[in-house]
């Protein structure tokens, strides 16, 4: 039963009201199509490292990530652990990201356009939006999900429901879909930045507080004891655990590097720093977030498992964190925590709407663009991209019938586009002999590869036990960088 009464209800709509009002503020100063996607490339160092770290939490992070720690303990912890390591040595040594901040482009795409020709941006946009859309699919319903458990609104009621009972979960996905829109359609990434920051704060205060007291009340201790007694070895090295393993190891590593790499909504923040080396200590500074935002989470998820045990009725896998937190914390706590996870939600998806706009704004219309352009019909038609980008979030979020693991899913629909862009960004940085036919065949191999596993998935569930999300995307990446050499070779040769 949860615990959320009057006191809570009155620390969200604060929060709500302190987001609405600063995001909608700086809409004044959005003067053109670089301030609304880009912020005039004037973010400074502390301001994006604020804004990375909340963008890349949000609730489907805290929900996969509780997921995970339920299911494998604390090896649930490795993708944090290796997503660290990789931000941290890209940053430090500029790994891609210093050529790619000293293009002063908007997108990956308009870099490839320089070394592969207008198709392969194009191409490349495509991809982008494809996964990436995909990949925030569930977002929304993720969101939605986890609020109800929480303050108690996934209980049916006795004797029939109104239809707003009745739609619970549709209503709540609507709303937060609203609340993101509206600023984000008005200011662009100058309220993005400023809510970012908001929202880490809020963030924090509400991760750290829910954890010190649980470490007060359960203990390291009876955790430790309850990943040993559940899940044995495997709930500490994922090299052991049978439904991990070295493939489960080397795909999240491939896939880390590839989300360091090119990921836009991480990019966004560097191509968005005043210069190279503030992106870079950008990257650098945020990477041991990385590891809290697997742990902290997973340590609920450990919560669950040790209160409600690995086969609670009506609980799953997905539903345990929320279930377990929803009867855990008091009053006042409980209100702090929802404010937490809906600034967690909202950085996140106003973040990746922008996003997604700015790669079908920038790479895909640009050819439809007549000459005399103007900054004002830009900012018109990337708000209208916002717009549709939050439509299709909602209907595909309610379409969409989740299967398997949630952390697979997001790992294989982000790879339509990771192990193309992360292979063509290093062979367009540091391989001379990296051509136009091998871009091209390397965006085909890397996108078809999940592609056709995603759809496999659906119509032929064995798929997942036979080949697996993570051999897939191994796959996915490996095929992409031979595509690209052999693409690169033959066209060489001929």
């Amino acid at each position: 039963m949860s615990h959320f009464g009057w006191i809570d209800g009155g620390i969200v709509g604060l929060y709500l009201l302190a987001t609405m009002a600063a995001g909608l503020a700086v809409r004044r100063y959005v003067g053109g199509v670089e301030d609304f996607l880009l912020a005039g490339r004037e973010m400074d160092v502390h301001l994006g490292i604020a804004s990375l770290a909340a963008t890349e939490f949000g609730i489907v992070t805290c929900m996969y990530a509780a997921e995970s720690g339920y299911r494998y303990g604390f090896s649930g912890a490795v993708p944090g652990i290796l997503m660290a390591l990789a931000m941290f040595v890209v940053g430090w040594t500029g790994f891609c990201v210093k050529p790619l901040r000293d293009a002063s482009v908007m997108t990956l795409p308009e870099l490839f356009e320089r070394r592969f020709g207008a198709g392969v941006r194009r191409a490349s946009g495509v991809v982008i939006v494809l996964g990436g859309l995909l990949n925030m699919g569930v977002f929304l319903r993720m969101g939605g999900e986890f609020l109800m458990t929480v303050v108690g609104f996934g209980a049916t009621t006795a004797g029939g429901e109104s239809w707003a009972a009745s739609h619970r979960l549709e209503l709540t996905m609507t709303a937060l879909l609203l609340m993101v829109a509206v600023y984000t359609i008005l200011g662009g990434m100058l309220s993005v930045l400023v809510t970012d920051f908001l929202q880490f704060v809020v963030m924090s205060i509400g991760l750290v507080a829910v954890t010190y007291l649980l470490l007060g009340k359960v203990g390291f201790a009876a955790l430790a004891d309850t990943v040993e007694a559940r899940l044995g070895p495997g709930g500490f090295n994922p090299l052991v655990h049978p439904e991990m393993g070295w493939p489960y190891v080397l795909f999240y590593a491939l896939f880390n590097l590839g989300v360091v790499l090119t990921w836009q909504t991480s990019l966004q923040r560097v191509m968005a720093a005043k210069d190279s080396r503030t992106g870079q200590r950008i990257y650098v500074g945020t990477a041991f977030f990385f590891v809290c935002r697997f742990l902290i989470p997973g340590l609920w998820g450990i919560a669950a498992l040790h209160a409600l045990g690995p086969a609670a009725p009506g609980v799953t896998s997905l539903s345990a964190m929320p279930t377990w937190l929803a009867g855990f914390l008091p009053v006042g706590l409980m209100g702090l925590l929802v404010a937490a996870m809906l600034a967690a939600d909202m950085s996140t998806d106003s973040s990746y709407m922008l996003t997604w706009a700015s790669v079908i704004y920038n790479d895909i219309v640009a050819p439809w663009r007549r000459p005399g352009w103007t900054d004002q019909k830009g900012l018109l038609l990337n708000r209208l991209l916002v717009a549709a980008i939050g439509v299709f979030l909602l209907l595909y979020g309610l379409w969409y019938p989740l299967r398997g693991d949630l952390l697979d899913y997001i790992g294989v629909t982000a790879t339509i586009y990771l192990a193309s862009m992360s292979t063509l960004l290093v062979a367009c940085c540091y391989w001379p002999r990296a051509t136009q036919r091998g871009a091209a065949a390397a965006i085909v191999v890397g996108a078809a590869i999940p592609v056709a596993y995603l759809v496999l998935e659906q119509t032929t569930p064995a798929v997942r036990t036979s080949i697996g999300p993570h051999w897939s995307g191994i796959l996915a990446y490996v095929g992409a960088a031979l595509a690209m050499v052999v693409g690169s070779l033959s066209q060489e040769a001929a």
